[in-house]
């Protein structure tokens, strides 16, 4: 008998390469929706295939899927992510992983206001070009593939206590 094992096992930076992570916010009738995409460049020791599956492996390893649709971490308090608001600066934290990210004052105002921002953790490399490019990165993290191959959270923003 086969099975699948769900063992959370590390993940080889050498086979994930360079993760990065990129903020950006979207205008809607509500309001501005601070979002945060977290791929691989796919520079992985085995490609952008390598890569991939490590990013899968990830995923997995935070207790999440990318087939079960928005995630709010509120309601899974053992959920290993975490998003931490300090002054103009942010840092995602996830196993193996601390990103820290200067979004714009848009974005900031935007998880003051709404209280979280929705992290797209996908799968899907980056197709390449630059990372500096709003619209690029948009398009990428809205484009049907990314979206079904990536794991999305709604994670609460906590700010460090005033003492």
């Amino acid at each position: 008998m086969t099975s699948n094992s769900t063992e959370a096992r590390p993940v080889r930076s050498a086979e994930l390469g360079t993760l990065v992570a990129m903020s950006w916010s979207r205008p809607t009738p509500q309001g501005h929706v601070p979002y945060i995409l977290a791929c691989s460049l796919g520079d992985g020791e085995q490609g952008p295939e390598g890569s991939s599956a490590s990013v899968a492996q990830l995923v997995q390893n935070c207790g999440l899927s990318t087939e079960e649709g928005l995630v709010d971490a509120s309601t899974r308090p053992a959920l290993p992510i975490s998003l931490l608001v300090v002054d103009s600066s942010i840092v995602l934290t996830m196993p193996q992983i601390n990103a820290q990210i200067v979004p714009s004052a848009q974005w900031i105002e935007s998880v003051a206001e709404r209280g979280c921002a929705c992290l797209v953790l996908t799968t899907r490399p980056w197709p390449g070009g630059d990372l500096d490019d709003k619209e690029a990165i948009a398009a990428f993290a809205n484009d049907e593939e990314t979206l079904a191959a990536a794991a999305v959270v709604a994670l609460p923003a906590r700010r460090l206590r005033d003492r």
